[in-house]
């Protein structure tokens, strides 16, 4: 049988006999990973000292400079840091926009407009705020289909999976909050939709929609509420992206190839290779950020909610915004209330369960000739459900809403614990840096 390349020479000493600095070499050959020995030590007398008792700068150098990260990633491998940026920029908008917000149904909508109107740079605040959510939303689907694609949600990147999941319920929690917030006519009746939706589950339906609201009808402690949700969920999310972060740097990321970084030949420190990479991005990323605030704002929410909420005049249709609409379509697909929040809530609860549900050994779909075909299908189908999503649940639209959700759920209960019994994959690569078999 051929030797593995990490297995010990014949008549070689075991692990235990090798020199102190051992664990620097393994790591090196093994992983790709920069030795901590090799790393330079802080340079400043007193930065030496503070990192020896804590070591913050040779963590970061370590985590952030001399990172070894696969040598092949796209530009698709930006969209993470783009997430990262895109909610940052919303908590900062967002803490300075809450110092002159008022969670009260007869002040809210009042306080909004003087934001805009009378608060120095506060059309501007708010903008970037509303922009930022639609930038955020836009970016995470983006990042979610490609980990989709390339198979990162496999093992040994449950968790990273698992965890990049709660962030996307805790920020659709977060943004619906939000939505509500400035107490127009699309707010109002969003959160009408809602509780009755709320209401609908069995037992605890009534209970559920009486938390929502904070008593028998909507009123202030219902707004008071939701301003609480926003903000828990907002910094919550902070917390979770730390857990993702830290459990994408023990497991290491994923590649194109889907192949596991076999030594040094595969990987490249991440500065300056991929600060420089990500930089270019993040230039592209807040110019169309800058488009959209300055240029379209009239894009970043629905008109009716610049009318103030009105619970005596129903608006002709009530519809989400853009990165809602998918799963509104889902919820209305369907005559039955509870049906359709059932099949909601599951479109989003499947993904959880995606690492168990494909069955596949091979991670990415370019060694996938059918799932390859698929993944555009199942695009598909979500951008007809945002489409369907912003339109009256009738004729043409509903039924494609109702087409585009069985395939939706078809995709990932049938298509993904199936196609691997019949499916021909095409030879992986070696690795990273070698050739095809």
């Amino acid at each position: 049988m051929a030797q593995r390349p990490d297995d010990p020479a014949p008549g070689a000493q075991p692990d235990a006999a090798l020199p102190a600095d051992a664990d620097d070499q393994i790591a090196e050959h093994r992983y790709g990973r920069e030795p901590t020995s090799a790393l330079p030590a802080a340079s400043h007398p007193i930065a030496h000292w503070f990192d020896a008792r804590l070591p913050l700068i040779s963590g970061f150098r370590r985590e952030y400079v001399a990172y070894p990260m696969p040598r092949n990633l796209n530009y698709l491998w930006n969209f993470g840091a783009f997430t990262t940026v895109a909610l940052a920029v919303l908590l900062l908008s967002g803490i300075f926009l809450a110092l002159h917000y008022t969670a009260s149904t007869s002040l809210a909508f009042a306080s909004v407009e003087a934001i805009d109107r009378q608060v120095p740079s506060g059309w501007l605040l708010r903008s970037i705020h509303m922009g930022g959510v639609s930038m955020f939303f836009a970016v995470l689907y983006v990042h979610t289909w490609r980990s989709l694609y390339y198979g990162s949600y496999k093992s040994p990147r449950e968790v990273l999976w698992l965890t990049g999941m709660a962030l996307l319920a805790m920020v659709m929690a977060a943004a619906f909050a939000g939505y509500i917030l400035p107490w127009g006519q699309m707010s109002y009746w969003g959160l009408v939709v809602a509780t009755n939706a709320a209401s609908a589950i069995p037992v605890l339906g009534h209970w559920l929609a009486g938390l929502l609201q904070g008593g028998p009808t909507i009123g202030d402690a219902s707004l008071h509420r939701i301003y609480v949700l926003h903000f828990v969920m907002a910094f919550a999310a902070i917390g979770v992206v730390v857990l993702h972060v830290a459990a994408l740097h023990i497991t290491g990321s994923n590649n194109p190839t889907g192949v596991e970084v076999k030594g040094p030949r595969d990987t490249i420190p991440f500065h300056p290779y991929y600060t420089t990479k990500d930089g270019l991005g993040l230039a592209v990323f807040v110019l169309v950020f800058a488009i959209l605030v300055f240029f379209l704002p009239g894009w970043l929410t629905l008109s009716d909610n610049y009318v103030e909420a009105n619970p005596l005049s129903t608006p002709a249709d009530i519809s989400p915004e853009w990165y809602f609409a998918p799963f509104y379509a889902i919820l209305r697909a369907v005559p039955s209330k509870l049906g359709g929040l059932v099949l909601a809530v599951g479109s989003i609860l499947v993904l959880f369960a995606i690492p168990w549900l494909d069955r596949s050994p091979v991670r990415s779909a370019r060694y996938r000739p059918i799932y390859r075909w698929l993944m555009p299908l199942l695009l598909l189908s979500f951008v007809l459900l945002g489409i369907a999503g912003l339109k009256r649940p009738e004729g043409l639209w509903l039924a494609i809403s109702r087409l585009a959700a069985l395939y939706w759920f078809i995709h990932f209960l049938v298509v993904l614990p199936l196609l691997p019994r019949f499916e021909r994959t095409l030879p992986e690569p070696d690795s990273i840096a070698g050739g095809a078999r």
